[in-house]
């Protein structure tokens, strides 16, 4: 059997005897003895070595050195892409190896190759030759065979690279300015799977024919002595074809060598990273939950690994957007390795992710500690600290980010977004051009340069960005930018020191705003519904249906636990929680998932867990989350009272205590209503009222517009009337279209959207002691209303 360390070494010593006058090439005449000497057996005519010799110079171009003709190199990789076979060109000629001391290298004959000092040469060899994997202690290759099956595969591969390179088909996309996903394949300070991702071409006939030599070694792998040699095979042909990012192929590998040996905790872990990089987030959490339970059975021989699968555990959970879920097995991987700078990145990362910023602040500074220069870890760092306001540190770490890697899409892009709120907007601009030279595709970089430009006063420049932003994405909210610059052109209003290029206005306390009928929603009321409507559509929980809920509560067979204060409840840790949440919004993709998931954190789980235990009371979660449900508003209360009837503190009556009626309806406000303080909810565990609450009385209490969600009817308002467009009306402040409900003051005419009347701003030539509004929902109610004052007209006459 041939090593690989023997093998480069037949094909030095094959060079040398050639080489005749000893410069370090072979030249036509030199090549062509070597033709013919290996062939003993064929007798050439000069117009076949001619041709011969023209296909070796022109097909290995690269290797050639002027006149001296082929280097060694280029000898080495004929042989590597099949043009000759090694062992028989040397046996041919009747060459020997010999070891040479002075080298410490084996050219030994292969009748002394099983002498030790030959082993240690050849195994030198090997850790020159091979990827650093092969040769480690627990991943390394075990049986000689595999070895061979390596060599013939790593020519297979060159071979098809050459082919595909040659054909311009093989593209490799540099990803050194994105943020790395935090994916690692070892344990330790390991590195992303590529800067440079390669993307094979996988349907032409050079890949076919790969594929079909591939299953030739395969077959040679399943054909070994053994059930050890056979799995060490596969192993080694799924490592080889990973490193060389043919994913599919590894796959194929790992998952035979899983079948070979179940219990293994490696063909698991390497399946899960080949299922992850191909996007199968939650078929790679499945093998990484098989190799965490073959860790389990395989005592302390797997412990090495251990950290490693909950780091990749975690990120193939954050790929469906389960980032609670992830925090879990990134804190199981810090606790057993401190030193695992990336799983507190990932910690870090993740918990900024739904919100928690404190922890990830912690964190994040941590992992920096561990290692200074990790960019990554200082963009997220930037950003948790933005989220906490503390801007000015904000700017330093997001600068520190883009110094140790200046093309950093992400912490150019948070940066930018920073300047905006702090409305420094010529910084702005300047980060999102930044952003649009590395990342010339990246619409909303472009569409907040136009807005950055709109806020510095560059209106021209700003024009210019929107139409570049409406090439790169057709969506309606670039349409209505526009609209508002024409706007804003052709009434010459001067931009109000805002962003969005608002005319001068002035803001009206509350009790100046008065409205005209009863269907006029009160300026407060429309505040409160607003930030409700935020939130729904935040979450996109007004497109889940409130009988799923009822679904949950049937289906879901939760234990009882005791509280605190020693109270049976229905409670659940927030990561379980967050697989409830998964169900009930499963038409979420997983990044948009995620960004629901941290909105319902910080304002909903914050408030139920305000003991920060990490648990909550699932049926209170299922009874507040029933009113933003979609669904009849009906149905929604009815969900809400079985919610809450479904307690065990209630369970098996069809009656709920009024104290605990009283608390939800206390917990709802201070969750929805921002004028209601949290501090409120402690008053109720002082009442002892154990009187019981129908169904009926329940509605009276939830209705009250003053202690109840009376402010469901305006919400429901806003559902069904938010997409309304008023025809070419636009609001006299902000100068958008107006959508949704049209405020029309009845003295002076102009108009309002949603917004500018609910923040209570009229523009500032319209001074008045006060201010009269009625609301129009569409235009079919303004003609209704024009049609009535001329009957009134008519018959006044």
């Amino acid at each position: 059997m041939a090593t690989r360390g023997s093998r480069s070494e037949k094909v030095k010593r094959i060079f040398q005897q050639f080489d005749a006058n000893n410069d370090g090439g072979l030249n036509r005449e030199e090549m062509a003895a070597l033709v013919v000497a290996v062939n003993p057996r064929v007798k050439f005519s000069d117009e076949q070595i001619n041709a011969i010799l023209d296909e070796v110079f022109r097909t290995y171009g690269e290797f050639i050195d002027g006149e001296k003709g082929l280097t060694y190199e280029g000898l080495l990789r004929t042989y590597d892409d099949g043009a000759g076979d090694v062992d028989r060109d040397f046996d041919a000629l009747g060459l020997e190896l010999n070891f040479d001391e002075a080298k410490g290298v084996s050219i030994a004959s292969e009748a002394s190759s099983s002498s030790i000092v030959d082993e240690r040469a050849i195994e030198s060899q090997k850790k020159q030759r091979t990827a650093a994997w092969a040769v480690s202690p627990n991943h390394g290759i075990v049986f000689d065979d595999t070895w061979k099956i390596v060599d013939d595969l790593e020519i297979l591969i060159k071979r098809l690279k050459a082919k595909q390179a040659k054909d311009g088909k093989l593209k490799a996309d540099n990803f050194d300015a994105y943020s790395d996903a935090g994916w690692s394949r070892e344990l330790g300070p390991s590195s992303e799977i590529s800067e440079k991702r390669v993307f094979w071409e996988e349907s032409g006939h050079d890949y076919a024919t790969f594929v079909k030599e591939l299953g030739v070694l395969r077959s040679r792998a399943d054909g070994a002595r053994s059930r050890e040699e056979a799995f060490d095979g596969h192993m080694a042909i799924g490592r080889v074809l990973y490193e060389h990012q043919l994913f599919k192929e590894a796959l194929v590998s790992f998952k035979r060598a899983c079948e070979l040996q179940p219990i293994d905790v490696r063909p698991h872990f390497r399946a899960g990273n080949c299922l992850y990089v191909l996007g199968k987030y939650k078929e790679a959490k499945e093998e990484f939950l098989l190799a965490l339970e073959a860790t389990e059975s395989g005592g302390n021989q797997w412990a090495y690994l251990l950290p490693q699968i909950y780091v990749n555990l975690g990120i193939a959970l954050e790929g469906e957007g389960m980032v609670l879920s992830a925090c879990e097995y990134y804190r199981e991987a810090a606790i057993l390795c401190p030193t695992h700078f990336r799983a507190l990145k990932l910690l870090g990362s993740a918990l900024f992710g739904v919100g928690e910023y404190r922890a990830a602040v912690k964190a994040l500074e941590e992992a920096i500690f561990l290692k200074p220069d990790y960019a990554d870890a200082h963009c997220d760092l930037a950003s948790a600290l933005h989220a906490m306001g503390e801007d000015e540190r904000a700017i330093e770490v997001f600068q520190k980010a883009i110094d140790l890697k200046p093309g950093h899409v992400d912490a150019l892009y948070n940066l930018g977004g920073l300047y905006m709120d702090l409305g420094r907007f010529q910084r702005a601009s300047e980060m999102y051009t930044r952003v649009l030279a590395v990342w010339p595709s990246h619409w909303r970089a472009q569409l907040n340069k136009a807005v950055s430009l709109l806020g510095a006063g560059e209106t021209e420049e700003a024009k210019k960005a929107l139409k570049e932003a409406l090439k790169m994405t057709n969506r309606v909210e670039l349409h209505d930018a526009i609209s508002h610059l024409k706007q804003l052109q052709k009434k010459k209003v001067k931009p109000n020191g805002g962003a969005n290029g608002e005319g001068a206005f002035i803001t009206v306390e509350p009790s100046k705003f008065k409205t005209v009928g009863e269907k006029t929603t009160l300026r407060q009321d429309l505040s409160t519904a607003l930030e409700i409507r935020a939130f729904q559509r935040i979450t996109r929980l007004s497109r889940c249906d409130v009988e799923l809920l009822k679904k949950e509560m049937s289906d879901k067979d939760v234990p009882v636990s005791y509280s605190g204060g020693g109270v049976p409840e229905r409670s659940i840790r927030k990561p379980n929680l967050e697989e409830i949440l998964r169900r009930l919004l499963n038409f979420l993709k997983p990044e948009t998932f995620q960004g629901a998931v941290k909105v319902i954190n910080e304002r909903i789980l914050s408030v139920l867990d305000d003991r920060g235990s990490g648990r909550v009371d699932l049926g209170m979660f299922y009874a507040v989350l029933a009113p933003i449900c979609s669904g009849p508003p009906e149905k929604r209360k009815r969900i809400a009272y079985d919610a809450l009837l479904w307690r065990p503190v209630n369970e098996g009556g069809s009656q709920i205590k009024k104290v605990d009626a009283i608390g939800y309806i206390k917990m709802l406000r201070s969750i929805y209503v921002p004028s209601q303080g949290v501090s409120e909810i402690l008053e109720v565990h002082g009442e002892m009222d154990d009187s019981m609450v129908s169904f009926s009385e329940f509605l009276s209490m939830f209705d009250d517009p003053d202690w109840g969600f009376g402010i469901m009817s305006t919400l429901l308002k806003l559902e069904t009337g938010d997409r309304n467009r008023h025809g070419r009306h636009i609001c006299s402040v902000c100068r958008y279209p107006i959508i949704g409900s049209r405020f029309k003051e009845m003295k002076a005419h102009f108009s309002l959207c949603n917004q500018c009347y609910s923040e209570g701003k009229v523009p500032s030539s319209y001074k008045q002691e006060e201010y009269r509004f009625k609301e129009y929902g569409s235009e079919t109610e303004v003609m209704k209303d024009k049609c009535m004052c001329f009957t009134l007209h008519s018959n006044n006459e």
